[in-house]
């Protein structure tokens, strides 16, 4: 381990205070008494549980202490000229875009929140080493579990079993689960479906990642404000150490990143005898760790402690399916176009293809929304991902209308490869109605210099449906031949008195329905036209009429003979 920190010292010599903050906490952690966990993962005195571990993410279990290099304003040479290689930033396709998924949809749901996609990945890098260098299916569900060691206060909390051995295997105690180390008790709650498959499975990376991001953010917590940044991630651990260590990875990852393919990630060194020692089952019973061989036998004399190290490329080789996807290709979907507010009757469809054309099932595709619109994807988020079937084709979620019109992108890529994307238009158009009919058949009529005794109203409906939200306007024409204002007869008043013969603006309400001002007369009789008109050509034509009053018939004399 000190031979690690020496050359994480070399790749830079300035640092954020909160790295320097973390280095120390690493320096300490190597003291008499650390603890190895099932994991090889630290835990030192600064890191044991308080009385309410339960009640945080992880029970306060141990984490990875690996701190990321001490980076300069420039790249620091090498001694033989050559620049050092920043493999820290380096995070897998799959576990990245599952952080930054989560990320956008807390950003819709909690905008209060501001949650960085980039603390969800130190999060992921300290609990996990980002799922063990992104050895995850195409799903994002890890290929074998992440398991944390028995809480049964052997140097850690104390937590009897909560699940019954559902998520962790153990009946005994709970166990931290999964690539951001949830405990059963906390994930019973957090617990959330962020790849979309009716699952919640603290195993997935995007299900975990939505889940952090929605723990980080509960009891409205601004993370954008350091106070509240720093009480979350306590919860999240209860430790200075945990903090100091995340918070070095977040400014790192903040510098940028590099997406590498699923698989191919190292896994945090922590340990004195550098074995990365992460264990994908149950671990013995705790009186074992102590004298368990991983931690004190080197690795170079005992085969299968080193194995762990070297196993990682067999699980991604080269003849993988995303390997072989040469381009995407449209996989006939139809026009994609909706009202404003209504979901997309049609769905985006991509097919991933080999250079010969064939195509390659089990790839992960990547849809995502750019462009100025509030259209979202079913759930309400811009980001989606969805596998490919056996014949190559992964269908897009439903895409949902805001009430932004205009046209936009849907980009899909290759989760994991640097190939061209594909781009589909798709188009919002303003709510429109195809029929407008009189709530009444009440004769609209007025006296010269008098009022209508009844306001116009009218229902819009669209194919049928009501048409709510719809714009339209209402004008006095001059003649059904002559839809020009006209300068006399019937008018509407506006806020100052004044007669107006035009009213724009209008829009109908949730149930179709539109409702005019008043109507007022002039001194002009004779028969009137008011003309409504609504977006998507819906037009109705009013009869109003202005007439003297009829005089009252006058009353029979009496007859002589009364």
């Amino acid at each position: 381990m000190s031979a690690q920190f020496g050359r994480r010292l070399y790749k830079g010599a300035a640092t954020a205070a909160v790295a320097a903050l973390a280095v120390a906490a690493l320096s300490g952690s190597q003291a008499p008494g650390v603890t190895v966990d099932d994991q090889g993962r630290r835990t030192t005195s600064d890191t044991q549980p308080t009385p309410d571990a339960d009640d945080s993410a992880t029970g306060n279990s141990p984490y990875y202490t690996d701190l990321p290099p001490l980076d300069s304003p420039q790249p620091s040479p090498s001694a033989g000229g050559t620049d050092i290689t920043d493999t820290e930033s380096d995070i897998p396709a799959t576990v990245l875009d599952a952080y930054k998924q989560a990320a956008a949809s807390l950003q819709d749901s909690k905008p209060g929140c501001n949650l960085p996609w980039e603390l969800l990945a130190a999060i992921g890098h300290v609990e996990s080493g980002h799922a063990r260098g992104g050895r995850v299916s195409a799903d994002g569900t890890t290929t074998s579990p992440i398991l944390g060691p028995q809480l049964n206060g052997n140097g850690f909390a104390n937590i009897s079993d909560t699940d019954g051995g559902a998520y962790d295997g153990d009946s005994s105690y709970d166990r931290a689960v999964g690539p951001m180390q949830f405990i059963p008790s906390t994930w019973a709650w957090a617990g959330r479906d962020g790849n979309g498959d009716g699952e919640k499975d603290p195993n997935n990376v995007y299900d975990a990642a939505l889940a952090a991001g929605h723990y980080l953010c509960r009891f409205d917590w601004d993370l954008s404000d350091p106070s509240d940044l720093k009480s979350a991630i306590l919860s999240y651990n209860n430790s200075t150490d945990y903090l100091n260590t995340v918070l070095a990875w977040l400014e790192h990852y903040r510098k940028g990143v590099d997406e590498i393919p699923d698989g191919t990630g190292t896994i945090p060194q922590d340990r004195s005898d550098d074995n990365d020692g992460a264990r994908t089952q149950p671990s013995p019973p705790a009186s074992q760790p102590p004298s368990t061989p991983p931690p004190t036998t080197p690795p170079q004399t005992t085969p299968p402690p080193s194995a762990p190290p070297s196993a990682p490329p067999p699980t991604t080789p080269p003849g993988t399916p995303t390997d072989t996807v040469h381009h995407l290709e449209d996989a006939d979907t139809a026009k994609l176009t909706a009202m404003a507010g209504d979901a997309f009757g049609e769905k985006i469809s991509t097919r991933a293809e080999t250079s010969a054309g064939k195509g390659v099932g089990k790839v992960r595709i990547r849809f995502t929304i750019v462009g100025d619109t509030d259209t979202t994807f079913t759930g309400g988020e811009k980001y989606a991902t969805a596998l490919t079937n056996s014949s190559g084709t992964a269908v897009a979620p439903a895409l949902q209308a805001g009430e932004e019109t205009g046209e936009f992108i849907v980009r899909a890529t290759v989760v994991g490869r640097s190939i061209s994307g594909l781009d589909y238009t798709a188009t919002v158009t303003e709510r429109a109605a195809d029929t407008l009919a009189r709530t009444t058949e009440t004769a609209l009529t007025c006296t010269p210099g008098g009022e209508f005794a009844e306001q116009v109203e009218v229902k819009a409906t669209y194919k049928g449906a009501v048409a709510d939200g719809v714009a339209a306007t209402a004008t006095l024409i001059k003649s059904a031949d002559d839809p020009t204002e006209n300068d006399k007869g019937p008018y509407f008043k506006d806020a100052e008195g004044k007669a107006v013969r035009t009213l724009t603006g209008l829009e109908t309400d949730a149930d179709g329905l539109l409702k005019l001002p008043k109507l007022y007369a002039d001194d002009t009789t004779g028969t009137f036209l008011l003309r409504i008109n609504t977006a998507g050509g819906a037009t109705l034509t009013i009869e109003l009429t202005v007439a003297a009053a009829e005089s009252p018939s006058p009353t029979p004399s009496a007859s002589p003979s009364a």
